[in-house]
């Protein structure tokens, strides 16, 4: 399957699914709708956070055609499944955008982690998931974002439960993806990050965890979902978590 042959899927209803695992190499990526008159701010909030929220492409206002390299797609019906927000509260998750889209609209791709998985596989390291899954467990931390003016609220991580003996050798291989939130932000001592309960994500599947391993943190693209409802904007789209934008470009440096 090609990233283009994927989209259509999508498009098409054939897939809704999680993104993680699919088109090894191709970059994935998050995605925020906001307002053209916070578009500035959440810009701001990204490049004061840039190893949560790494731009890659932003759209014209009121255009929802991606158009990035050789990558063209239309962003309202690209992604398996979306968020809808509407002053600061989740209010619907379609699988399709165009009716919410607006004439000020300005969408935001952002790197994801799904990015670099592939990676670390061919390299003999591996990354453990729950039964029907390849997403990884998602976690909000007690750690603040720096905010940029309305947009505030904590930083969020994804975790893989590495055996020990690879844990060197993962972080060498993530640092070489920015766009894919580069080399772990925490190692170990959950607790540091405020998280009490490993099992117990905010989002995606409970870790499947194994003797010997260490939790190994990254930044997480969904640290821009919890920041945007405190803006109180008219409206915001985001991706729903674990269901991606891919696109056409292979960024796979190993």
């Amino acid at each position: 399957m090609t990233p283009q042959e994927l989209r259509a899927d999508i498009a098409a209803g054939r897939m809704t699914g999680p993104t993680a695992g699919l088109l090894d190499g191709h970059q994935q990526a998050n995605l925020a709708i906001v307002p053209r008159e916070l578009a500035f701010e959440f810009l701001l909030f990204c490049t004061r956070n840039s190893r949560y929220c790494p731009v890659i492409a932003v759209t014209e206002p009121g255009d929802p055609i991606l158009r990035f390299g050789a990558t063209e797609a239309d962003l309202r019906s690209t992604l398996p499944r979306y968020r809808v927000w509407r002053a600061g509260e989740l209010v619907e998750e379609p699988t399709d955008i165009t009716e919410y889209w607006r004439a000020d609209s300005v969408g935001f791709l952002l790197g994801c982690s799904h990015t670099w998985e592939g990676p670390l596989r061919r390299a003999g390291i591996p990354i453990r998931y729950a039964p029907d899954t390849m997403a990884p467990p998602v976690y909000v931390t007690t750690r603040a974002a720096h905010p940029a003016e309305r947009l505030s609220g904590p930083l969020v991580v994804s975790m893989r439960a590495l055996p020990a003996e690879h844990v060197a050798r993962a972080v060498e291989i993530t640092a070489r993806y920015p766009t894919g939130h580069g080399a772990p932000v925490h190692i170990g001592a959950p607790e540091a990050l405020g998280i009490t309960d490993l099992h117990a994500p905010d989002f995606g599947p409970s870790p499947v965890i194994e003797p010997g391993d260490v939790p190994v943190f990254w930044a997480c693209g969904v640290t821009p979902q919890l920041a945007l409802p405190n803006a109180d904007a008219a409206y915001a789209i985001t991706h729903y978590p674990g269901h991606m934008f891919v696109f056409d470009h292979l960024v796979d440096a190993s």
